[in-house]
This record gives structure tokens, sequence and C-alpha cells, in this order.
């Protein structure tokens, strides 16, 4: 495999800039950007709260296996994976196994900062967000951190974070490509 089409897959908890940063690293590398919600949002026909609603979290997280699996490129593209993905059993070793994994970073602060003004995540419908975002962020934080490299994205600015997920993905993409000829 050419080091320079190995996929590049964002994870990190919500609000830590994946689809922004992901757009800008996908436009510079000339990678095709995907989003694992979109995506699983426009196969379904209906948003990540009713596909909640509806179909559970079960079957969400088994339509995020699926699009992880197949649903994608197997080269040139960069997926920001929704912040529950990587934390499913399993998950973490098919990322790897399929590119290159850099986790996204910010504090609790930044992060209840940035979620207070969405209202489309399911697992923020409840009557205290702010202790929920606590509550899974303690639960999530050390899955991340095993992810990959992490990246901080608080108070940094944009191009700097892209230009640091670009540096570590040409440091690791070559060794990838080698070990998965």
């Amino acid at each position: 495999m050419d080091p320079a089409n190995v996929n590049l897959y964002l994870v990190g908890f919500m609000g830590t800039g994946k689809t922004t940063v992901g757009r800008a690293v996908a436009h510079r590398l000339h990678f095709k950007a995907l989003d694992s919600d979109y995506e699983i949002e426009k196969q379904q026909g209906k948003s990540i709260p009713e596909i909640f609603a509806q179909d559970g979290e079960p079957a969400f997280r088994a339509m995020e296996r699926a699009f992880i699996e197949g649903g994608h490129p197997a080269q040139g593209t960069l997926v920001a994976c929704g912040g529950g993905l990587v934390i499913q059993p399993g998950m973490l070793d098919l990322l790897q196994s399929r590119g290159v994994v850099v986790c996204l970073h910010a504090t609790l602060e930044t992060i209840l900062a940035r979620t207070s003004r969405q209202r489309t995540r399911p697992l923020l419908a409840v009557e205290n967000p702010e202790e929920r975002i606590r509550t899974l962020y303690a639960a999530r934080e050390p899955i991340y951190k095993k992810a990959g490299t992490v990246i901080l994205t608080d108070a940094r600015p944009l191009q700097e974070i892209v230009a640091h997920v670009i540096r570590v993905w040409r440091r690791d993409a070559p060794d990838f490509a080698r070990e998965n000829p």
C-alpha cells in the first residue's frame, strides 16, 4: 500500500473538533472526508437522534461497526468517527487495522462549552447534560488515550491542529503501509 493513501481516522469525545479538523486535514491531503455519523444518517434516511429513539443505541453501534468494516473507501479517506465509536469492544483494533488513528482531545470545560450550543446529540438529551458529559468523559477518556497519538484542541488555531494531525499521519502512515502491504 502506498503510504500517501493510508486512511486516517479521527477519534475522541464529542466536541473535540473531529469533523471540523477532519474536513481541513482531508482538504490538505486531497482525501475524501467522511463523518461516520453523517454517513449513517444518509444510509438510514434519519437523524442520529431518530435512530437512537426508534432503534436504540445498540442498533446504532452496529451501524457504526458496519460502516467501519466496509462502508467507506479503504484508501485515501479521512473518517471523523462519532464520539462513542471507538469505545465499543474491538473497534479500536478494527480502526487500527484500517489506517492511522489520531485522537483529538479537549478539556472538560471546553467540551461543555462546545456541546452546550448543540441540540442534536442524543446522549445529551437528559435532564442534566453537564453531569452526563462528566460521566461519559470519565468512562471514555482511558480508551481515547489508548487510541493513538492524542492532540489537544483547546485554545489552538485550527491550522495549527491541522498541521499537527498531518505531521502525525505522515509519521505513522509509512509504518502502517509496510505492515499492511
